[in-house]
């Protein structure tokens, strides 16, 4: 078997396959063997019909069970032998069978060289989870317009129509909701800015395989919610090019986040339990590593 690997770029490599006349004829005879042994021929008993009537009837489908099969072994092969550590399922192209020899063409992309920054006492601030009595105040007056233009009520029977014995009890459970969602909403943007830092430090390539294949899966589920929500065909198809544009971006963003995280994984050998996320704890080990400041406001 002859391999060729050409480097297209950084991430990208481009494999040429010849496959020689004797591995390609014992495969063909193997596979000749089990068709004799079911195939229906007119005249004879399953496994009794000679060769060339099974080839003449048989003969295509044949061909392409040795592709079949030959194809996928010789790439492990290859990938195995030059020492390559594909990222993603290769695409195959320039398949040709010709005179017993198979030869194609195999373009796939390799996990990319990360270069990471300082990773370990990333600054952070956090911002405050407390809830103000303005904030609070401006909540209940969502609830104070109600339906309609007329203003309700907030009094104790207003709290109680809501589940709640008093209007006390039911303000002190809707800061403590309020406390929680900004608290959330704090944690994720101190998890933002440690991936900002990451980023603008690390040095890769973008291997835009997984990028094309994780953009159609986002663009699937985009317009699936779409259409759920009452969208029409017509005006989802309109979008495509749109949601396409919108979608790259953080498609790119978030696979350089992930290789950069794997990186860092590896180097400080955050080893990954059956269940557990990569990321989350990478981040979990980065944030217990980071420099915290209060925020100011």
């Amino acid at each position: 078997m002859l391999i060729e690997v050409k480097k297209i770029d950084p991430v990208r490599r481009e494999l040429s396959f010849e496959i020689g006349k004797d591995r390609v004829s014992q495969r063909l005879q193997e596979i000749y063997s089990e068709i004799t042994k079911v195939a229906k021929i007119k005249g004879f008993r399953p496994g009794k019909a000679p060769r060339h009537l099974v080839e003449a009837q048989h003969g295509q489908y044949a061909r392409e069970e040795v592709l079949k099969s030959l194809i996928p072994e010789v790439y492990r092969e290859a990938i195995q032998k030059e020492n390559l550590n594909p990222i993603d399922m290769p695409e195959i192209q320039d398949v040709s069978f010709k005179d017993g020899i198979i030869k194609f063409k195999a373009h796939l992309d390799i996990k990319p060289e990360v270069k990471v920054g300082h990773y370990k006492g990333i600054k952070v601030e956090r911002k405050s989870s407390q809830v103000t009595d303005e904030e609070i105040n401006k909540t209940l007056d969502y609830f104070k317009k109600g339906k309609g233009d007329k203003e309700v009520t907030l009094d104790d029977a207003f709290a109680r129509g809501l589940g709640y014995p008093s209007l006390e009890e039911f303000k002190n459970s809707l800061k403590r909701q309020m406390e929680t969602d900004k608290d959330r909403h704090n944690r994720f943007d101190v998890e933002n800015q440690i991936v900002d830092t990451l980023l603008k430090d690390a040095k890769l390539t973008t291997p835009q395989s997984l990028v094309k294949r994780q953009l159609e899966h986002r663009i699937h589920e985009t317009n699936e919610r779409l259409k759920s929500q009452g969208a029409k065909e017509e005006d989802i198809i309109k979008r495509q090019e749109e949601i396409r544009k919108d979608l790259q971006e953080a498609v790119e963003k978030d696979i350089r986040v992930y290789l950069v995280l794997d990186k860092i994984a590896e180097m400080e050998k955050i080893e990954v339990k059956e269940g557990e996320n990569l990321p989350s704890k990478v981040m979990e080990f980065l944030l217990k590593e980071a420099q915290w400041n209060e925020a100011q406001h």
